[in-house]
């Protein structure tokens, strides 16, 4: 491949660019000041902005580094001039050098909607006006904290630490917040067929080799499980009477689930429908369906208390994507696509504290992928909140009021 670099002199790029070289890309270089770059990377061909359109001719892929970092000393005015309009000049000059692929690096930070720093709009609106550039494939590829040889930003203290003590200490603090190698970003960029589909892309480390991690969540959903199953016994016990007592049929509902990594499980919950509803998703269930004591259920969640038992059997966890029903293909297939198969389900959900259900299946999966990325014990204590405050009260029931599938 020939791969042309903006910003390479940053963190990034300066862990970047060997590791495409190495795969034997032809690289070109590209900052303000020529002789930096070239001092940083002897032998390695580079240029100016200005340059850029005719050496760059003949390249099949533009990744753009250059950014006012969001731990930057700058007006917003200056933010904006970089994290928009460079942008937009390096796309032009891309795309009148005939480049087929523009890879613009973002980062974690400009997917919070609730984030108004400079930097963050900045790069909100860059992102939404490269993808709006005619005439070259473009895709933001969004990154939390970067590591490689070491580490940069608010974790750059391990580098002071001795190596073996810097990476016992990384792990608990990978667990709090994500991370990526950037090896993940070149290997995404030397993929011809990697997929940027939605015009975004999200890569992290994720949690699942990180055992610190694990154990924490493991602990904390039996901690859940058990306290519900000791404290609150009556609690289940007057639930399952006033479902009994307001419709005929079983208190609990038992129904098979698709699980991590594509296995079925038997979910339970209250039952909240009445005895007889069809097997479907829940945006497909009329609301006649629904009892009354079930709406109340639905709507402060307490149907899926019973999941308790899942919870211990280890198939649910309290935070996840939600298990969906086999006859849900679009949503499996989609989810499958992305990875987040590979998750356990969970009783709440980023999308589901964000409104978003099961009835658009491609935008369900693109959400749960972004958890799966975003996935860390801080999202997990925001989305556990978020539900305790009444968020995410569920799926829509064919007619718009909430449910929950």
């Amino acid at each position: 491949m020939r791969i042309v670099v903006t910003g390479a002199t940053g963190f990034v790029g300066r862990n970047l660019v060997p590791i495409l070289g190495a795969s034997g890309a032809e690289l070109l270089l590209v900052g303000r000041d020529r002789a930096k770059v070239e001092t940083l990377f002897p032998g390695q061909p580079a240029c100016t902005y200005d340059d850029l359109a005719a050496r760059g001719a003949g390249f099949d892929l533009l990744v753009h580094l250059a950014v006012a970092n969001n731990d930057a000393d700058l007006p917003d005015e200056a933010f904006r001039a970089i994290n928009v309009g460079l942008l937009l000049q390096v796309a032009d000059s891309a795309r009148r050098a005939g480049i087929r692929r523009f890879v613009n690096v973002s980062s974690f930070h400009a997917l919070d909607p609730r984030n108004h720093g400079a930097y963050a709009e900045s790069k909100r609106e860059g992102a939404e006006k490269l993808a709006a550039v005619e005439g070259i494939d473009t895709v933001t590829v969004y990154l939390p904290a970067v590591h490689g040889d070491g580490w940069s930003g608010k974790l750059a203290f391990l580098n002071a630490l001795p190596r073996s003590a810097a990476r016992v200490l990384f792990v608990p603090l990978a667990a709090l917040k994500p991370t990526v190698h950037v090896s993940r970003l070149g290997a995404f960029l030397l993929d011809r067929d990697a997929d940027g589909r939605d015009g975004e892309v999200l890569l992290s480390d994720g949690q699942s080799g990180n055992l610190f991690y694990r154990l924490v969540r493991r602990a904390l959903d039996l901690s859940f499980a058990l306290a519900v199953a000791l404290l609150l016994w009556w609690l289940l016990g007057l639930i399952w009477l006033l479902v009994r007592v307001q419709s005929p049929g079983p208190g609990i509902f038992a129904q098979t689930r698709v699980g991590r990594n594509g296995a079925e499980f038997t979910c339970y919950k209250f039952r909240t429908m009445k005895t007889g509803t069809a097997q479907a998703a829940t945006n497909e269930v009329p609301m006649e369906a629904v009892t009354r004591v079930g709406r109340f259920l639905r709507r402060t969640k307490l149907d899926e208390l019973p999941q308790i038992w899942n919870i211990l059997r280890n198939e649910v966890s309290l935070v996840g994507p939600r298990p969906c029903l086999p006859v849900q293909t679009r949503l499996v297939e989609a989810r499958r696509r992305r990875g987040v198969l590979s998750l356990k389900p969970g009783i709440t959900g980023l999308a589901q504290v964000n409104g978003i259900d099961m009835s658009d299946p491609e935008r369900l999966a693109r959400w749960d992928a972004r958890y799966l990325a975003l996935q860390s014990l801080a999202l997990d204590a925001r989305i556990l909140l978020a539900t305790a405050k009444g968020r995410g009260q569920g799926d829509r029931v064919a007619d718009g009021n909430s449910g929950e599938n």
